[in-house]
Order: structure tokens, then C-alpha cells, then sequence
């Protein structure tokens, strides 16, 4: 299995700090990840994604997936914040297409539905779902277990155990898929050095 693909000129440094790209990573050739961001291992990062740690630090942990067109993004450090607000993703997180992530927190195995927006501060315990098109405001706290839904986004119910085990097999669904582009783009650059 290649350690992943990181000739994409979108992965950019920011005042001297660079992207570290775990191994097994894809980054599509349209994504844009810059600055003070972390991916772990297995992370994939689809097509027209920025991805950008410029003014605070994004951290996206193992096995999570990026979707397309998705924007993840932080608030700087200033005197009435001190700490500003990263973005920190936990472990085989499923970021539906479209999605907004600003300053918050998403510990793991969690599912955020396509065309979402997470505001700064927001705090999504594990094993949560959030619907497609839902608004978290700033400073909310998701509780484990349930489905939140809805503009702004409220707690809906709490959540089977078919849609608990749904978390895991989304990530490791989105691994083999990556993988598979991995081995593509493998075989595309030994055909062009035939």
C-alpha cells in the first residue's frame, strides 16, 4: 500500500509551518491543506476540500474522511481569546459533502450529514450524528448517542444500535475507497514512466 500521495501542489506551508501528512493519506488533486494542519493515518481528503490552519492548528485523527467540497477552518488567537478556536477531529469522523467546520471539536466516530455548518467552540461528544443541512451555533455542546437535526441543531433522539455501528463501517468504508484511489494513481504514474 503506498504511504500516500503527496505531490499535490495544494499542500502548502503558512509562516513556516507545514502540513505532516500521515501514512496511508489521499489528498485529491483539487483539496487544499495549509498550514499548521495534522493528518493522521488513513485520513482522505476529497475532491475541492480546503483544508486551512493558518491563524490557529487543525488536527484530523485517523481514518477520517474528508468529503467533497467540505471547509474546515479556525478563529485566531487574539486578547479577548487567547486560545482562539482549532479544529480538532477525532478518529474515523465522516464529514458528509459540503460541510462547514469552524473552530470546534469532534471527538470520534461520529457522522456530520452533507451541507452542515459547526460553528466555533462546538463540542460533538462521540458517536453522534448530525442531519444533512443542519446548523450548530457556537459554543453547543452534542451529547454522545443521539441524532441532532435542524437549524439550529437540536437533539432529536437518541440514536439504534444499527446507527451506532453505521459510524465504523462509514470510515472504514471511505478506507478501502481511498485506498483503491491510492493504488490508481500508483499505477497511473508507472504507465507514464513506460
Amino acid at each position: 500500500m503506498p504511504m500516500s500521495n503527496v505531490k499535490n501542489p495544494d499542500i502548502q506551508p503558512y509562516q513556516g509551518i507545514s502540513p505532516q501528512i500521515g501514512a496511508k493519506v489521499y489528498i485529491h488533486d483539487t483539496a487544499s491543506v495549509i498550514g499548521d494542519v495534522v493528518l493522521g493515518s488513513d485520513v482522505s481528503v476529497w475532491p475541492g476540500t480546503v483544508i486551512r490552519g493558518d491563524v490557529n492548528y487543525i488536527r484530523v485523527g485517523a481514518g477520517t474522511n474528508v468529503q467533497d467540497l467540505s471547509v474546515l477552518h479556525v478563529s485566531h488567537k487574539s486578547s479577548w481569546d487567547p486560545s482562539g478556536a482549532p479544529l480538532i477531529i477525532g478518529n474515523n469522523v465522516t464529514i458528509g459533502h459540503k460541510v462547514i467546520l469552524h473552530g470546534c471539536i469532534i471527538e470520534d466516530e461520529c457522522l456530520i450529514g452533507m451541507g452542515s455548518i459547526i460553528m466555533d467552540k462546538v463540542i460533538v461528544q462521540k458517536h453522534v450524528l448530525i442531519a444533512a443541512g443542519s446548523l450548530v451555533p457556537e459554543g453547543k455542546v452534542l451529547e454522545s448517542g443521539h441524532l441532532y437535526m435542524g437549524s439550529p441543531a437540536k437533539k432529536i433522539r437518541a440514536l439504534t444500535e444499527k446507527e451506532l455501528a453505521h459510524f465504523m463501517y462509514s470510515a472504514e468504508h471511505y478506507i478501502k475507497l481511498k485506498n483503491n484511489y491510492l493504488i490508481e494513481e500508483i499505477h497511473r504514474e508507472e504507465s507514464r514512466q513506460d
